[in-house]
């Protein structure tokens, strides 16, 4: 059993290190391939995100895995100055991309599985496209949840696969074709467009993820297919 456990740990280690590495090495050119390979429906995505929160402005969001911040910027154009939107993010590079957009979120160096903040601190949190590259999902979301009010809303953007059987073919195609392609040339780095259609195909699907985040102390949650299904919104409730 102790071994056992020594094996998992390390597994869990060695996943945070690549992923770590794979955001550093493409963080320049990272906001640039999401537009071009979401054929600019990223924008889309982040607005529905944001809308499914039901901001009245004053609130404090946390934005996990904010990388380079653009979730969180989109979040901060809903806050007056009475609120305040948080971004936490392990990879320090992208978080040097985040603050040259010089606006007043403020950016956190921290793993999303051990948030630096007391236990009901916010008032709503978000995730953006990170639940697929975490070695432990659910110990993701009952953090997240951990530092959200009672009542408070955590919303998660995430890949998920076409429902279409037509438009699943043409999206694999894409998805193991032309994407490590175009990805291969714009970053220079090939893993990074090879991991990122393996990381979706390989995720839970949209009920499945349902199901953790309801384990993970969330309540009344449901999800929202966008684009066929190439993403999907998961919101939930932190119950009492």
């Amino acid at each position: 059993m102790h071994r056992a456990c020594e094996v998992s740990c390390q597994a869990v280690k060695d996943k945070a290190e690549y992923v770590r590495r794979m955001f550093s090495a493409i963080a320049d050119r990272y906001d640039l391939l999401n537009t071009l390979l979401s054929f600019h429906r990223d924008n889309y995505w982040r607005t529905c995100t944001v809308s499914s929160l039901d901001l009245k402005g004053d609130e404090v969001v946390l934005d996990v895995a904010t990388g380079t911040g653009k979730l969180a910027h989109e979040l901060q154009g809903k806050i007056n100055g009475k609120g305040k939107v948080v971004g936490i993010d392990f990879c320090r590079k992208m978080l040097d991309i985040a603050r040259i957009k010089k606006t007043s979120v403020e950016l956190v160096l921290a793993t999303s599985e051990k948030a630096p903040f007391p236990d009901n601190t916010f008032d709503c949190a978000t995730i953006g496209f990170a639940l697929r590259n975490v070695p432990d999902v659910e110990r993701m979301l009952i953090e997240t949840t951990r530092v959200v009010k009672m009542g408070g809303k955590v919303v998660c953007l995430e890949f998920s696969r076409p429902y279409h059987p037509l438009f699943k073919h043409i999206y694999r195609l894409y998805l193991f074709v032309i994407l490590p392609l175009v990805g291969r040339v714009i970053s220079g780095d090939k893993d990074a467009y090879i991991y990122l259609p393996r990381s979706i195909m390989e995720f839970y699907e949209p009920d499945q993820l349902q199901s953790i985040m309801q384990n993970s102390g969330l309540i009344d949650v449901c999800f929202q297919p966008l684009t066929c299904g190439v993403v999907a919104i998961h919101t939930g409730t932190k119950g009492s």
